[in-house]
């Protein structure tokens, strides 16, 4: 699995503890069990899932976060770039703006970002 694409439950799971962490895993469990209704088993189970792809940290029973949750959709943003459009941001706003009207806002951040990026 590519450590940058999570599924619904594990986003949900991920959050969780993007929301709280540092956060004790006896904690963690029992967080799950009230808002996922999963048992113990299926929380170290995917603890241990998102640990080994390098997302958290699990040490001496603290979870905690190695990618903050910008970082992780950063990087999210730029593989589904590179999977998709082969990394170029120009086919993918061609593309979705064939579909998609963008309002004046939006075309004044994009405007924005494009100029802060010139600047430095």
């Amino acid at each position: 699995m590519e450590p940058y694409k999570l599924g619904e439950m594990e986003l949900r799971f991920a959050d969780l503890i993007w929301e709280r962490e540092p956060v004790s895993s006896g904690k963690l469990v029992k967080l799950c069990e009230t808002e996922l209704s999963w048992k113990k088993s299926t929380t170290y189970t995917m603890l241990k899932r998102l640990c080994s792809r390098g997302i958290f940290e699990n040490q001496r029973g603290t979870v905690a976060a190695l990618i903050t949750r910008e970082d992780f959709l950063a990087m999210q943003g730029e593989q589904f770039l590179t999977e998709t459009f082969d990394g170029s941001l120009p086919r993918f706003l061609a593309a979705f703006t064939r579909r998609n009207k963008l309002s004046e806002k939006e075309i004044l951040e994009i405007q924005r970002l494009i100029d802060e990026y010139k600047e430095g």
